[in-house]
């Protein structure tokens, strides 16, 4: 028989009868083969027939899930010498990988794993079971043992014969550590078979953890998964090593090839399926709620260590805690550097094509960067310390800008705004933006010649005006990072004003206004953010100010924006007129950076998988005022009620909940409908008295200039505007408002449910987890 015949024929004598747990002949024929992959182990072992033995004959699969176990333990006994040994655990792993997700599936089949299996003793009596570990114990821990296994997985530190090999129990895994990096400086001899065996032992190891792939999702952040929390914690000896060696294998991987352009095309490289698995296995392990406890932050008083030897109060998840803890320049910057390489090649692809080799796991990367952000925050100040930061915005610009009209990148648009809002609650990053752009990405945008902070808002600008519509609930993240940097930002383009002022336009249009309850939010954001430029950074944005005049109409529209109920109705009929969510014209785009491709939409059919509401914005940030030294003091809620013209107040705090809904009356049909008292309630709170002072004083002038001269040239104007200074004649500056993000259970559901969808959708070869009946997203198509 062909290998392939004999594995059905396996498969269907379990089917039909209970066969003995001694009978190791019959058992020992599932991993005996010397021939297969992963990928025929999936062929050869159909979903139906894996559903029928657990259906008809479960004693049968518990007993082959046992013994492949078995084998496992005993090849990380043994230490795997022989090439059979080697081979038997390969096709234990490929077994289990294989079957796994249709014990998860099934809630009946759920604590099997964890359960002891009777006479697992050694002598086959019952004397061993009283301290026989559950079978996803043993499974864990030798999987962990395997991966520091030399001559299989490592590099043997012995240069002879079988005889003397090194005994897997007396080794120091911490010698044997993948990659230089972190906390490691020995760089070991690549080798293309360690690193295919490292790959499918990460794979089972991702498997084992994917039984959160079959809970839905629940707001309760309590329920950890049982697997990671024993993998992660001090029972798995290799623990240190292990989430270094994740960490560096992905941190130094280098897709171009020892810096040789087009080396890729020569080699086959093994090691990209092996980054990919740990960048995989890396984020899962650190799926962590961090509000529910105390962030584990350092004290400052390390040594040094890699990792301080002090017990830190952090969480019994020691991936987490050791993320928490790394604190050296050298590893800072070693993981910076290495993930802004990883998460620029694709941009590199853009100008010159093939040249390396295209990595796919960006998404994987950003919720890593943002695993470390969030876990270490020694980390993200480091990151903001200098302008580094920078090769990390421009490409999560790039895939925002790349995936705005995509409706399968949805998380990836949500990731990449949760990132940059992270960042601008801290003063250095919207310093940093003001460094010029001078990479010349080809991007779907118009062509300027600015700063970062310029090529931010003209990124977020496209996304509001040319995205997909599911996008409409990331629009007060973007704004709040533009609020949140706008202080900072010394001088923007002409370009990036028009902008800032064509978003104005749009979202204080009444229809718009009127048609939602919390669509007037925008308009705040927006005016925060002229405030804080004008009241700060006055000097240096002539372009700004030229814009403002230029639309002034806008601004005495908002002031006279009419409440009472006939315009109302009036402004909404106006909506069915325009369906468009924002008008496309007149957003003076000019022309868009040679060799740009236009965002493109989904093909049609294409997977995508559903994910969780994420929390609004006032959920999702806390208020922090910034004092004149800088030093920032958190806002309690009660302390923003009313506010004087200067603090624009946030619009939502500016109405109580409940009033709020009876403002806005709703109809009968249950539908949602302004009434004048709504309009009035926010329309009062409007901060434009900066905005109409400036209007006042140089309004004038700016006309006798043009009478004066006759003049038509912005040149002139603009730079009367440069010289001119409001001093004195403006209301008192208000204090700065900084919205930080903060952790809470809601965000850390959705960044549950997002990392699983894209392993769910990225492991394709095999296809592990295709046509499972998962829990925690749907999977859609396009």
């Amino acid at each position: 028989l062909g290998s392939g015949d004999q594995m059905l024929l396996l498969i269907n004598i379990l089917n039909k009868s209970p066969v003995e747990a001694t009978d190791d002949a019959f058992w020992d024929q599932f991993w005996a083969d010397t021939a297969t992959s992963v990928q025929d182990v999936f062929a050869l072992v159909p979903a139906a027939e894996i559903r029928a033995v657990r259906e008809e004959s479960p004693s049968n699969l518990a007993t082959l899930c046992y013994k492949a176990v078995e084998k496992l333990v005993q090849g990380a006994e043994s230490g795997c010498h022989t090439e059979k040994e080697r081979q038997i655990v390969l096709n234990c792993c490929r077994l289990l990988t294989r079957i796994l997700p249709y014990i998860f599936e099934d809630p009946d089949w759920r604590g099997f794993f964890w359960s002891t299996v009777p006479g697992a003793g050694r002598g086959g009596g019952d004397e061993d079971d009283e301290n026989a570990r559950p079978l996803a114990e043993s499974l864990l821990l030798a999987v962990a043992d395997l991966l520091f296994c030399p001559d299989f997985t490592v590099q043997s530190h012995r240069k002879s014969t079988v005889d003397t090999a090194e005994d897997i129990h007396s080794i120091d895994s911490c010698e044997y550590i993948w990659e230089a990096g972190v906390g490691f400086a020995h760089s070991p001899q690549p080798n293309y078979i360690h690193d295919l065996n490292r790959t499918e032992l990460l794979k089972l190891l991702l498997t084992c953890f994917s039984e959160a792939m079959y809970l839905p999702p629940s707001s309760d952040s309590s329920n950890a998964n049982p697997w990671v929390q024993f993998f992660c914690s001090t029972e798995n000896r290799h623990a240190l090593p292990l989430f270094t060696s994740l960490l560096n294998i992905v941190c130094a991987y280098d897709p171009v090839g020892y810096g040789i352009p087009y080396n890729h095309l020569l080699f086959s490289d093994y090691r990209e399926p092996l980054v990919e698995e740990a960048a995989q296995v890396l984020i899962v392990t650190l799926d962590y709620d961090s509000s529910t406890s105390s962030s584990p932050t350092v004290d400052g008083t390390t040594t040094g260590t890699a990792m301080d030897d002090v017990d830190p109060p952090g969480p019994d998840n020691l991936f987490v805690n050791y993320l928490s803890r790394i604190h050296r320049e050298e590893d800072f910057q070693f993981i910076l550097k290495g993930v802004a390489r990883l998460l620029s090649n694709p941009l590199v692809q853009t100008y010159l094509p093939n040249s390396a080799k295209k990595i796919q796991f960006h998404q994987e990367l950003l919720v890593l960067f943002w695993k470390l952000c969030d876990f270490n925050k020694k980390f993200l100040f480091f990151v903001l310390k200098s302008s580094d930061v920078l090769d990390i915005l421009v490409p999560i610009l790039y895939f925002l800008n790349d995936a705005r009209a995509d409706q399968s990148r949805v998380g990836l648009m949500h990731i990449g705004v949760f990132i940059l809002l992270l960042l601008s609650g801290e003063r250095n990053f919207g310093v940093r933006l003001n460094k010029p752009y001078s990479v010349r990405v080809p991007m779907d945008i118009p062509v300027f010649t600015g700063t970062h902070a310029d090529l931010l808002i003209i990124v977020f600008h496209k996304i509001i005006t040319s995205g997909h519509q599911r996008l409409q609930p990331l629009f007060d993240c973007l704004l709040t990072i533009v609020v949140n940097v706008s202080p900072y930002l010394k001088s923007l383009s002409m370009v990036a004003a028009n902008k800032l002022l064509h978003l104005l336009e749009a979202f204080s249009t009444t229809w718009f206004l009127f048609s939602a309850v919390q669509n007037h939010h925008l308009v705040f954001f927006l005016l925060e953010v002229f405030n804080n430029i004008i009241q700060y950074q006055f000097d240096g944005n002539s372009n700004l100010v030229y814009a403002v005049i230029r639309k002034r109409n806008v601004f005495h529209q908002l002031a006279n924006l009419p409440t009472d109920s006939q315009s109302i109705q009036k402004g909404l009929q106006r909506k069915k007129k325009t369906p468009e969510p924002i008008s496309r014209t007149n957003s003076q785009d000019g022309v868009s950076m040679e060799g740009s491709r236009p965002a493109a939409p989904a093909e049609p059919g294409t997977l995508k998988t559903s994910l969780v509401a994420t929390p609004g914005i006032d959920k999702l940030t806390e208020k922090s005022q910034v004092s004149e030294d800088g030093t920032m003091r958190s806002l309690e809620p009660e302390s923003l009620q009313p506010l004087p013209e200067g603090n624009p107040p946030s619009a939502e705090a500016s109405q109580p909940r409940r009033d709020r809904r009876r403002l806005s009356s709703a109809s009968s049909s249950g539908q949602w409908t302004p009434t004048p008292d709504w309009v009035m309630s926010w329309k009062s709170k409007l901060p434009l008295q900066t905005i109409m002072r400036l209007l006042q004083v140089l309004v004038p002038q700016v006309e006798k200039i043009c009478i004066d001269k006759g003049l038509t040239d912005e040149s002139e104007i603009l730079k009367f505007l440069q010289h001119g200074t409001l001093v004195g004649l403006l209301p008192v500056p208000h204090p700065i408002l900084i919205r930080k993000y903060q952790a809470n259970s809601g965000t850390a559901m959705w960044f549950r449910t997002y990392m699983w969808g894209v392993i769910y959708l990225r492991n394709v070869d095999p296809p592990i987890w295709y046509d499972t009946d998962v829990k925690l997203f749907e999977i859609q198509r396009v």
